[in-house]
């Protein structure tokens, strides 16, 4: 099985801020300082994002990719896949989601608000309770 990604939204402001960088692009590029050690098995896997300390969607993962000066582009698929919200802290760098512990995919038509409020929810995640 693919290995996951994740990554903090930086910069966005709300879930359409995230949507709004994939409007009308067929491949979405993450730049990146170094590229994640375990890169080989993140091909096909997805990078997850964190918004609000909370995973909230995913983008598959469609290579790696060097640039001139050294630095590497995530190439993603210009998919934005809403998924249950689940509690992340922030971080630096990349950290590694096993595909047993990703977060599954909202049904078609389900909104992320149809499950708990985003604070109600996240609560409940840390208590254990969800």
């Amino acid at each position: 099985m693919p290995l996951h990604l994740t990554k903090i939204a930086f910069g966005a402001r709300s879930f359409e801020d995230i949507e709004s960088w994939f409007a009308g692009r067929p491949r979405l590029s993450v730049n990146t300082r170094y590229r994640p050690s375990r890169w080989e098995h993140c091909i096909g896997g997805s990078l997850f994002w964190i918004h609000q300390h909370m995973l909230v969607a995913r983008s598959p993962i469609a290579g790696f990719s060097p640039q001139p000066d050294g630095r590497w582009f995530i190439d993603l698929e210009a998919q934005l896949i809403r998924v249950q919200p689940r509690p992340r802290r922030a971080h630096q760098g990349w950290r590694y989601l096993e595909a047993a512990d990703a977060p599954a995919d909202l049904a078609p038509g389900e909104a992320a608000g149809d499950l708990l409020p985003p604070r109600l929810g996240r609560r409940l995640a840390e208590l254990g309770l969800v």
